[in-house]
């Protein structure tokens, strides 16, 4: 169910990256480049969730980590600062135009790599 999510929200974000990139850059470029940036995250993050191997569970960690920190920080900014975010993005307000999946994927996908991590043989 998690990859699914992941999956859809990949869709979601790029669809949204790519018309408001298209649409009117030159309104909010900071905004929506985060946006082109969300999007490449979680399409990365959701292929690694898939892929086998120890080098995709650390690029899991790397990419949910950065999303956790991108949502984060973006949706502080976005309450503090919104001259900086004219435009909405995925992360603004923590996802709060995405039901705030952004906030609480990473950690959901935080804990999923943990409990999967992968165990040493014993010598």
């Amino acid at each position: 169910m998690l990859v699914v999510v992941y999956g859809l929200l990949a869709l979601a974000a790029t669809g949204r990256s790519v018309f408001q990139i298209l649409d009117d850059f030159s309104d909010a470029p900071v905004a929506y480049a985060l946006s082109a940036l969300a999007a490449v995250v979680y399409i990365v993050a959701t292929v690694a969730l898939i892929a086998p191997g120890a080098v995709w569970y650390r690029v899991a960690w790397i990419t949910i980590g950065f999303e956790l920190l991108g949502v984060l920080v973006v949706g502080l900014l976005s309450i503090f600062d919104p001259v900086l975010f004219p435009a909405k993005t995925v992360w603004s307000v923590f996802g709060r135009g995405y039901g705030f999946v952004p906030l609480v994927l990473p950690v959901l996908g935080m804990i999923w790599l943990y409990v999967r991590r992968p165990r040493r043989n014993a010598g």
